[in-house]
């Protein structure tokens, strides 16, 4: 049985103006993820990782092409019904953890949960449940302020993953964190990931991190490269930046 594709992106193209110069950002990118696969976003600083994502995340907008999630083409749907779709079908996590500073821990979870239409005594159940799924249960009442960076991360982790999302998109979950933190952050994230079979793209720069996933992408030229395929492997061989990717990689 052919697996569920939950995000296509078709065609992308992206380009940002600085003064008389045009930069291609995204420049005929493709790429298919299929439902319950972890792929990681690979690629040097600057290389266009974060606009991918967030194109994909439908937080920004593109030249040409089309983003396709779960079956639907949300290039020209009303930013409503972007918004619609990201609420019920998608999960966000940032390098900043993004927390609410005056919100306690299980409140920054409940946020998403209450925006999508659940009562408060049933945000605050599941948020506690949420946080309990990433070592936090007794961390619920506390703010960000007395929280560790990894803590903090982790709650940016449950909420990520509040509304139970068929999609979760990751920008550099664990780059703020130190070696330890973010192996043992990023194998909590993996483990939730894999538990409730979701489909997640994710970004780093950490090949040790990237090699965990199911399989790795980098983002070169504007383009999408599958590692592990030949053609793919030929181009990037040829690319000084695509080399020093594989390399990173023996």
């Amino acid at each position: 049985m052919e697996k569920k594709v939950i995000l296509s992106l078709s065609h992308l193209h992206k380009s940002f103006t600085q003064g008389k110069t045009v930069l291609k950002i995204l420049n005929d990118a493709n790429l298919n993820i299929y439902e319950g696969e972890i792929v990681a976003l690979i690629g040097p600083s600057g290389s266009g990782k974060s606009t991918l994502l967030y194109t994909a995340g439908l937080l920004d907008s593109i030249d040409s092409g089309d983003v396709i999630i779960d079956g639907k083409n949300c290039n020209k749907i009303s930013d409503v019904a972007k918004t619609k779709i990201r609420l019920k079908k998608m999960g966000f996590v940032y390098q900043q953890h993004n927390l609410f500073a005056d919100f306690t821990a299980v409140e920054n979870v409940m946020l998403p949960m209450l925006v999508n239409g659940k009562n408060r005594k049933t945000a605050f159940n599941l948020a506690s449940e949420k946080l309990e799924s990433v070592g936090l249960g007794h961390r619920l009442n506390h703010k960000p302020s007395e929280l560790s960076g990894g803590e903090q991360q982790r709650v940016a982790i449950a909420r990520g993953l509040a509304n139970d999302p068929i999609l979760l998109l990751a920008d550099e979950p664990t780059g703020n964190l130190d070696p330890y933190n973010s192996e043992n952050v990023f194998t909590s994230l993996l483990e939730l990931v894999r538990n409730k079979n979701m489909t997640a793209f994710i970004a780093t720069h950490n090949p040790i991190l990237a090699g965990k996933m199911d399989r790795q992408i980098a983002l070169v030229d504007g383009k999408l490269f599958d590692i592990h395929n030949d053609a793919d492997r030929k181009y990037l061989n040829s690319n000084p930046i695509g080399k020093k990717i594989l390399d990173s990689f023996k």
